[in-house]
Order: C-alpha cells, then structure tokens, then sequence
C-alpha cells in the first residue's frame, strides 16, 4: 500500500511539474541557456594570429569596418567603410568572436539559473569563466592593449574597448550565480581591468570620446567600481556623465548628432541611448540621478528617446541615414528601452507604445524577466 501510494504522489508531481505555466520569456530563456551549455569554453590562446606583444593571453581584435585596401597588392594600409562590416572580425584569426560569446551566453546562463535553480546552468558558466579569465594556462590578460587594430596602420587602438561593452551583463550575471563561481578571482580580474581602463593610453583615449564610444566608457567603469567595491569612482563618473555625456551628445530635440552622422544613425541612436539608459541605472545605486536630469536648455536622457519613439512605426521612414535599414531588431531594442523608461520614471504613457509590436515577441522577450 505504502508503495502505491508513493508511486502515485511521484507520477501527480511529474504531471504536476508538466504542467505548470512557463511563460513565453521564460520559455525563450531556457531555450537560449539549453543552447549556450553546448558551446564553448573559450580562450583567447585559441586565436590563430599572435599580438605584436608575443603574448597570446592579450586580447586581440581587428576594427569592425576596416577593410584591405584593392588598389595595394598586400591590401595595407587598411580602409574604412563606416557600417560595412568586415568578416575578417569575425573569424578564429582574433578574438573578438569569442569574447562576445562568453559576454553573451555567460548572463544567459546565470539568469536562467536564477530564475530556474538548475545546477548545470551555474556549472557551465563557471567553466566559461574560469578558462576565459581565472586559469593561468588559457586566461586572457585585463587589457585591451591590441583592441580594433587596423592592419597597416596602428597595432590597437582606444576605440577597441568598445568591444567589453557587455562587462555591465557580466558583472550582473556574478551576482546571480554568487558562490557556485570564484567570485575573489573574478573580482581581481575585474580590478585589474579596471585599472587598466583608467591608466592606459587606449582608455584614456576612449574616455575623451564624445560619441557611444564615451559613454559605454563611462558604463563599464563605473559598473566595474561598482562590481569591485569602489562605489566612490562610479559616482563621479555618473556625476559627471551630467555635463560630460547628456549636455555634450544630446540635443535639446534629443537628436544624437554624433551618431546621426554614422551611416547608420537609428542603430547608433538606440546603441547610445542603451549606454545612457545603464548609466542612468548605476547612478541609482550611487545617489545621482540621470533618469530625470534636465539641461537649462533642456537636454536629457527622456528627450533622446522621445526623439525616437515616432520610428517605431514601421510605416514612419526614418530622415536619416541607415544602409543596413531598420530592421525588426532596432524595433524591439527601442521597445525595451521603452519598457524601461516606463518603469524608471514612472510614466506608463511608454508602455503604450508597445503596442505596435508583435505582441509575441514581446511577450517571449528578456525584458518581461529583467524588467517585467
């Protein structure tokens, strides 16, 4: 009898467990996570070319949109055509690819075992972390010394720090797998990328920028003081991404000029505004406020999006340049920072705006998780 009744408790929780609602986002989250346990590791030792250092623990990445010169017989100097992308960044030759992965499919991981407490999930991105950035034998060096080179012309540049863009994800993503990975470890490589960034020729560089390059500057460092303990450098480069970033980069009609002069302005538009928006949400954690600040003339971070919102219309062309178009894609990134700014600031007159999206897509995107 005993036995009956626990097979029957046991085959009610399988049913149970059956049938019990997943949401859409979710269920599109751990379709994702399934994916990411059958890729890497990864390590920067695997690229084929050698930086100029000797060293192939240092990062080495080749610029986006530079391309072999055809009227040179060995194509150097190299050229630029501004939102042309050359495949070159994309092969095995760099590292570019893989380090993209793990800034990818690490928060992946870690949110999906957040929000189902599956063990393997925490375990594989342990591993992606550990070979990535923790062994001696496969991990990479905390510098972007060889970052977005251009083959005839400079070894590495400022501008290749661009490329650790996703470090705020991945400083989330410890958070949520808290002590199933190295988290001393971790922090020391964070510290040290973070002295690097403030130090070095390259981030000084960057930090000067006055475009996205600037701003996602400002999110990784201080998103790195934050994650290491020194809240006090995150709160003066919020404090000054006031003057530095919103009064310099944004009109007061919420035009980007900056990025409206790339060939494609409403990805560079919605990719600069993303920066603005993590900023904003930093400076929460630090007691400055972005999401409300104001110009005297009336340049914020609410009048950048506003500047985009009537694009979201598919039927709405866009006056600017974009030569890869505007796709679905740009679409729902302005429709997550709408879900965003909704909840930030209180205003559910954003929220509406969703409504001319593909209600499922919506419905099975991330931002239902992170910000629901």
């Amino acid at each position: 009898m005993l036995r009956a009744v626990t097979f029957l408790l046991f085959a009610a929780s399988i049913l149970c467990a059956q049938t019990v609602p997943t949401s859409p986002a979710l269920a599109a989250l751990i379709k994702q996570a399934d994916d990411a346990l059958r890729m890497g590791p990864f390590s920067v030792m695997e690229k084929k070319l050698e930086p100029p250092s000797g060293d192939k623990h240092d990062y080495m990445s080749v610029g986006p949109y530079w391309w072999p010169d055809p009227s040179k017989p060995n194509g150097l100097p190299y050229i630029r055509k501004d939102g042309e992308r050359n495949p070159e960044r994309e092969g095995n030759e760099t590292d570019s690819r893989s380090l993209h992965t793990i800034l990818g499919v690490v928060p992946t991981l870690a949110l999906a075992y957040r929000e189902t407490g599956r063990a393997e999930y925490a375990a594989h991105a342990a591993k992606l972390l550990r070979v990535w950035f923790l062994d001696p034998a496969t991990k990479m060096n905390p510098n972007l010394d060889f970052g977005q080179a251009v083959p005839g012309r400079v070894t590495g540049r400022g501008t290749g720090i661009i490329d650790t863009a996703g470090i705020l994800e991945l400083t989330q993503a410890l958070g949520w797998l808290g002590n199933k990975i190295d988290q001393d470890g971790m922090k020391k490589w964070l510290a040290d990328y973070l002295e690097w960034l403030q130090t070095s020729k390259n981030g000084r560089e960057e930090a000067a920028a006055k475009n996205n390059h600037g701003t996602w500057y400002d999110v990784q460092v201080s998103a790195l003081a934050l994650a290491t303990g020194k809240k006090d450098i995150a709160r003066r480069v919020v404090e000054e991404a006031k003057t530095k970033r919103i009064a310099a980069e944004i009109e007061p009609d919420g035009r980007q000029a900056l990025e409206l002069e790339r060939t494609n302005g409403f990805s560079y538009s919605l990719m600069n505004l993303r920066a603005f928006f993590n900023l904003a949400d930093l400076g929460k954690r630090v007691d400055v406020d972005l999401w409300t600040f104001e110009t005297a003339d009336g340049r914020s971070v609410r009048k950048a999006l506003e500047f985009l919102i009537p694009y979201l219309d598919s039927g709405k062309p866009w006056p600017f340049q974009q030569i890869s178009g505007v796709s679905k894609g740009n679409r729902m990134e302005l429709g997550v920072l709408l879900r965003r700014a909704s909840k930030a600031l209180g205003n559910p007159r954003y929220e509406e705006f969703l409504r001319q999206l593909p209600a499922q897509d919506v419905a099975a995107h991330r931002m239902q998780i992170l910000w629901p």
